[in-house]
């Protein structure tokens, strides 16, 4: 427990530290939230400030066709229209204008009062399968840019059919949904907008629609450019350092009316996002407001931020000093361990140094009897020997390389056969993927193969060429159940036949595959030359 004292109070004190950033990170972040909603809360009061404006100026048009009871001429609408500076007082105002209502069929009716109050002809547009028709007869402003909108039937559109569908029901104000304004014959600039109606009831219309005082003669309407409007309502100083997007309806891609020029700003426009729903002459919209960069959060972020590092310091030096008074004792039993341990490991190197000589004398004796059975004289003798010495020895060499950890498979054949037949192998006589082996298998397989290359080199095509010489592996089987499988061909053009005598290189071969290794050979003599095939299993 001592020990870890020093962690201990780094953890307590960064903890407690790292919980007071948070806090104040969370209370930053908080303020700046009440501060954006507080601003988005500004600017939406600033629309709907300016959208009732607008609106009530439709009530005012209405009021005066109730007043004559719907019987305005252009010349009267002109001058009204004229006294309400609508460029100053009313920005975004695209106009104001009157639809008749008729029957599909009576067109002809609806014409020749257009051609009565304009003095030109307009006839009424576009063809439809509507039962009733609402072609615009009177708007303004009205100059020789947007004449082509008189007998536009909006009853023909889908959009502003609904919300005129709207208006017929009741007496109160229908917005419709996004449109293009300025669409017509002619028309080159088009506005993205929206209307709202509202209907006119005189006393002396034709019975077409069923009302609670009157019947219906058509519909006022007024037309706004949404960029403007929304503009010209959030331009007022001092200005919002917020963006906004209005929509109509649910935010969707193609319900947006408007959108600031200023972006949102990239660092916190994500975090902070205030959605405000409203209806605007009985039409749902939404808004989303995002600050922009101009905006400032009530406190700066770097609080939290000193707060934590702070803590963390202040942590670091209480470690640092309890770990100083810790030294002296880690360092005099560090020293008390190292001596254990380096006693105890040259301990276990003398154990496994005897094992390892004892195992080599063992086998360098085995070899030293067999070779003597068989060799004819001292001569013979001692090249025999020698070599399958020099194989073992090449063996122990990779071993002791990789610290008697593991050796290659391929550098252990390039070495062995590289005895036999020179060191520089032709390009394309092993192939193989990597493959480690223990220091058994090492040693067992570097005198196999010491054994299979000298009776090449003896008795096959490769004492002629080494490229007559094949040697291909692969491993098969999942985690310890891998197995080692080795092709050695010597390809030849006569016929090979299986010796008579089996001689000690070959029962070398048998005993090392077999017994050591657990394994299994299989030797082929063909016409074309001989085939060994080698499976051992490989430890994990």
């Amino acid at each position: 427990m001592k020990k870890l004292f020093p962690i201990v109070a780094f953890i307590a004190v960064a903890l407690i530290s790292l919980t007071m950033a948070g806090f104040a990170y969370f209370a930053t972040q908080e303020a700046a939230r009440i501060k954006f909603e507080g601003t988005a809360d500004d600017a939406l009061s600033r629309i709907e400030s300016r959208i009732d404006l607008h609106l009530s100026l439709l009530r005012s048009t209405q009021a005066l066709f109730d007043a004559r009871n719907g019987d305005i001429t252009r010349g009267e609408f002109k001058a009204f229209f004229t006294a309400l500076n609508i460029d100053d007082n009313f920005a975004g105002l695209r106009g104001i204008g009157f639809l008749r209502l008729a029957k599909a069929g009576d067109e002809a009716a609806v014409e020749r009062d257009i051609l009565h109050d304009h003095g030109s002809a307009h006839p009424i547009y576009p063809q439809t399968t509507e039962p009733w028709r609402t072609p615009i007869v009177l708007f303004e402003p009205l100059d020789t840019s947007n004449q082509s909108i008189i007998g536009f039937d909006m009853f023909s559109e889908p959009v502003r059919r609904a919300a005129i569908e709207k208006a017929m029901a009741d007496d109160q104000q229908h917005a419709s949904g996004l449109v293009q304004l300025g669409q017509g014959a002619g028309v080159t600039q088009t506005f993205t907008g929206f209307l709202v109606f509202v209907r006119l009831n005189v006393e002396t219309a034709p019975d077409v629609i069923n009302a609670s005082r009157s019947s219906t003669a058509g519909f006022l309407y007024a037309a706004f450019r949404a960029g403007d409007l929304f503009q010209v309502a959030l331009s007022h100083s001092p200005l919002l350092p917020v963006n906004v997007e209005v929509y109509d309806g649910k935010p969707e891609a193609g319900n947006l009316l408007f959108r600031s020029e200023a972006p949102p700003a990239e660092r916190i426009g994500a975090k902070l996002l205030a959605r405000r729903d409203i209806v605007v002459a009985g039409r749902p919209w939404t808004l989303l407001f995002r600050p922009t960069s101009a905006f400032e959060p009530p406190s700066s972020r770097a609080i939290p931020v000193m707060l934590g590092m702070f803590g963390l310091l202040l942590a670091g030096a209480i470690a640092l000093v309890a770990r100083y008074q810790e030294r002296a004792y880690d360092a005099k039993s560090a020293l008390h361990e190292a001596t254990e341990k380096s006693l105890l490991e040259k301990d276990l190197i003398l154990q496994e140094m005897k094992h390892r000589i004892k195992n080599s004398i063992t086998r360098v004796l085995a070899i030293a009897r067999q070779t003597a059975s068989q060799a004819t004289d001292v001569k013979e003798f001692s090249a025999s020997f020698s070599a399958r010495l020099q194989a073992m020895a090449a063996s122990q060499d990779m071993l002791t390389r990789s610290r008697w950890q593991k050796a290659d498979l391929g550098d252990l054949l390039r070495i062995e056969l590289g005895q036999v037949f020179g060191k520089d192998l032709p390009e394309g006589v092993l192939s193989g993927p990597e493959v480690l082996l223990d220091e058994t298998t090492t040693q067992a397989l570097g005198l196999t193969f010491h054994e299979l290359a000298t009776n090449a080199l003896k008795y096959g095509e490769a004492g002629n060429s080494v490229g007559a010489l094949k040697v291909d592996w692969s491993v098969d089987g999942p985690g310890h159940e891998r197995t080692l499988l080795l092709n050695w061909r010597e390809a030849g053009q006569k016929k090979l036949e299986a010796p008579a005598k089996t001689g000690f290189g070959t029962k070398l071969i048998d005993l090392n595959v077999t017994r050591e290794l657990r394994g299994t050979i299989a030797r082929d003599y063909s016409d074309d030359g001989l085939k060994v095939e080698i499976k051992i299993p490989l430890a994990g």
